[in-house]
Formats: structure tokens, C-alpha cells, sequence
């Protein structure tokens, strides 16, 4: 008993006749009659009975009929979903992301992403980058982005892109004019950093003292740079955050002014090493990096 066979089965009952049947399937006349003879054959018994040229069910058929209509409505269902799969319009995404894009862009470009992958279903987790790690290793989410350079053995790793840091001052301070802060600039001033355990404050460090510039630690550290904006408005010193940070500050009492040199935020894109990224994560990566690409000053754009 083949697929085939049911098909013409079906068919010829929904159309009563079999040239109405094979219209239908889009197949010949003498095809769809082959295909009853040979489902008959295999069934064992008759399925209709021919009068004046017309088809009749018999009651046997009638009772068989119920059953392949169940069967092949679950077909085509699968069919469907095979096809909504193939055409990246169902799934699921556990994306795992940092403060400084989870809570900036992201969301915005998951729903631009969902306007073209209708039955997607996406959780966006907020973490920071080792718990990240950790959690693709760990095959705990599908994506994970993290603040980091690629360099981790278990996973599968792509840049998304990097961004330059800007220089954040309250409106009033004495750099609020300046068109490009350097480090010079920064000599004794009172700075807000990340905790010494995150790579970017060791970046910024190093960066400082090649250049022979001391600045004055701040009395609080932050890890989350949203945070820092909120410390130099509240006066609290200034500081060095990414860009994605700074396009997403909303308040009107700082100012944002270019860095040189380019001190990089690298951002990368993670995946489990242990299968092969599915085409939907691979299109959701490359609709974020296009989307934050759009959305940030190409000037602070680094790749």
C-alpha cells in the first residue's frame, strides 16, 4: 500500500469521479484508475462499485475512507511543518546575550527578525559573558553573545562585530567641547571603570599606561557600562563605555565625544561545537549584525 495509492483514493471519494480525481492530483485519467486497481488489490477487497459509468463506494470503502483522510490530513500536516521549517517560519532560539546588547538593540532587531520567520519562538536571556560561555559549552542555549574575542575551545565562534569606546562627561564638564578626547586628556581626572577582572578595564588600563596617564579611580566600578553612564551624570567622575552603550542612552546631561585611539569592544557569536549550527541561527546572526550595523555611527564601527 502506497502513499500514491491513498492519495487517488481520497481524492476519487471527495471528487466522485476519477477524471474530476486525477484534475486534482494533476496526474492522467488512466493513472489514477491503475492506482485504485492496485489499492484495491492490496486491501483485498472492492472499493467501488462502477454503474453507468459513474463510481459508487462501497460500504467497506466508506469505512476505509475515514481512516486515510485521518492519516493523510496528518501527512500534510507534516508537510507543512517541514516546509515551515526549510522556510525558517518555525522553530525555537535560546539566545543568551550581555547587558550592553540584550538591553540596547536586541530587542528591536528580534522583532524586526520576526516580521519574516512568523512561528518562531525566541527566548533572549541576560547574562553576563562567562556565564555565556558556559551555557553554550554547556548546550544550554542555541546563540550566545558575548564581549569577548573568540578563544574557546567547545564552541563554534564567529565575530559579530566590533565597536569603538567613547568618552562620557557630564554636559558641563571641561571636555563636554572637546571634538576627540585623547588620553592626555584624562590625566587626573576622576574615572569610573569596569572591576579589574573584566577585559575591558584591563584593555582601557594598558591602554592608559602606555601613554603615561594616571587617572583617579572612582569610589564605585560597574560591570554593566549603562551603569556607568548613570554614575558620570550623577557626577561621580567620568569614563570610557562602547558605543551601543552611548547610542542608547537616553538622557540629555551627557556627552558622548570620539576616542583615540580606537579602544575595541570586540562582540562574538558562539554556538555549541557539539552540532552544527541550524540554517535559523545562522540567519538570525547575520540579521543582527546587519541590524546593529545599521543602527550604530559607522565611525565607531571597527569590522
Amino acid at each position: 500500500m502506497r502513499l500514491r495509492q491513498l492519495e487517488a483514493f481520497r481524492a476519487t471519494m471527495l471528487c466522485q469521479t476519477v477524471t474530476r480525481a486525477a484534475d486534482m492530483l494533476f496526474i492522467s485519467q488512466p493513472a489514477v484508475t491503475r492506482l485504485l486497481a492496485d489499492l484495491e488489490e492490496s486491501v483485498g477487497f472492492p472499493l467501488f462499485e462502477r454503474s453507468r459509468g459513474r463510481l459508487h463506494p462501497t460500504t467497506e470503502a466508506q469505512l476505509l475512507y475515514e481512516e486515510v483522510n485521518r492519516s493523510l490530513i496528518g501527512v500534510e500536516r507534516i508537510a507543512r511543518a517541514a516546509h515551515a521549517i526549510k522556510t525558517q517560519q518555525r522553530g525555537t532560539l535560546h539566545v543568551a546575550a550581555p547587558p550592553s546588547i540584550a538591553l540596547s538593540f536586541m530587542p528591536r532587531a528580534i522583532a524586526h527578525f520576526l516580521k519574516d520567520h512568523g512561528e518562531i519562538k525566541i527566548t533572549l536571556g541576560v547574562y553576563d559573558s562567562r556565564s555565556i560561555v558556559d551555557m553554550v559549552i554547556g548546550q544550554r542555549c542555541d546563540v550566545g553573545i558575548v564581549n569577548l574575542s573568540i578563544s574557546h575551545t567547545g564552541t563554534h565562534g564567529d565575530n559579530l562585530l566590533s565597536t569603538a569606546h567613547v568618552c562620557a562627561v557630564p554636559v558641563g564638564h571641561r571636555l563636554a567641547g572637546r571634538e576627540v578626547v585623547v588620553p592626555a586628556d584624562i590625566e587626573g581626572e576622576l574615572f569610573l571603570s569596569h572591576p579589574s577582572h573584566i577585559g575591558t578595564r584591563l584593555l582601557i588600563d594598558a591602554m592608559f599606561a602606555a601613554y603615561g596617564v594616571k587617572y583617579k579611580p572612582a569610589q564605585v566600578e560597574s560591570q554593566v557600562s549603562a551603569a556607568l553612564c548613570s554614575l558620570v551624570a550623577a557626577g561621580l567622575g567620568i569614563s570610557l563605555v562602547d558605543a551601543i552603550t552611548a547610542t542608547e542612552y537616553k538622557g540629555n546631561d551627557l556627552r558622548f565625544i570620539p576616542f583615540e585611539p580606537l579602544v575595541p569592544l570586540e562582540f562574538s557569536v558562539l554556538m555549541p561545537l557539539q552540532r552544527t549550527p541550524p540554517k535559523l541561527v545562522e540567519s538570525f546572526i547575520a540579521h543582527v549584525r546587519k541590524f546593529a550595523i545599521a543602527e550604530l555611527d559607522p565611525r565607531l564601527v571597527m569590522k
